[in-house]
């Protein structure tokens, strides 16, 4: 299986001076092409501490220049990594635009203020989903995690407000590399990485081999 790409050279003078400004061209770019399903949907990696990786894809949120958002369980998987390894790599697969964006960095968390804000501009039921699953944790059978969801609708109504689960809240990815990626004619393609400046200010864009 394999597929020839047919886009636009990109280069260094194409770039905005930093890599958020870029994305935001790049996101605004996708998301309002039809042929891509849900363009902030983006795959986490996260490692444990001896290095064992694992990979799952989540929803961003938010983004601006203090980094990419996403919010989860902290008790689960990836929650448990990043406690314990902050490093982290999120890519999004723009796969009709021969397109991807890799950013490294080191994930903190937002504040409870924060959590809260979007915590309630999420839909009734969903809100009652970050209650329901204990995410991660083994479970015997989904009749099991549908009978704790029903408990909770009885217990909070559409018309009641639910209370943010104490251990579920975000993560604020702070980018060191930001990479974007376009694919080309015989696997030619364009690697433009920002890279962060040693004194944290400003950036240095490179060129990658492909």
């Amino acid at each position: 299986m394999r597929e020839q790409y047919r886009t636009t050279e990109l280069t260094v003078a194409d770039l905005a001076p930093e890599p958020i400004e870029q994305f935001t061209r790049w996101f605004k770019e996708t998301a309002t092409n039809p042929a891509i399903h849900e363009p902030n949907a983006m795959v986490v990696s996260t490692a444990t501490p001896d290095g064992r990786p694992s990979s799952r894809t989540v929803l961003l949120k938010h983004f601006d220049e203090a980094g990419f958002v996403f919010y989860t369980n902290y008790g689960s998987r990836k929650g448990t990594e990043l406690a314990a390894n902050p490093y982290v790599s999120l890519l999004f697969p723009w796969h009709p635009l021969a397109r991807q964006v890799i950013v490294g960095g080191r994930a903190v968390r937002t504040g409870r203020d924060e959590t809260v804000a979007y915590f309630r501009t999420r839909p009734h039921g969903s809100q009652l989903g970050a209650w329901a699953s204990h995410q991660s944790s083994v479970i015997e059978s989904r009749e099991e995690l549908l009978a704790r969801y029903e408990e909770l609708a009885a217990r909070y109504p559409d018309d009641e407000q639910v209370p943010v689960p104490p251990e579920w809240g975000g993560f604020r990815v702070v980018p060191e590399t930001v990479e974007f990626w376009q694919g080309h004619e015989n696997r030619l393609h364009d690697r433009l990485r920002y890279v962060r400046a040693g004194d944290g200010d400003g950036w240095r864009v490179e060129r990658l081999s492909p």
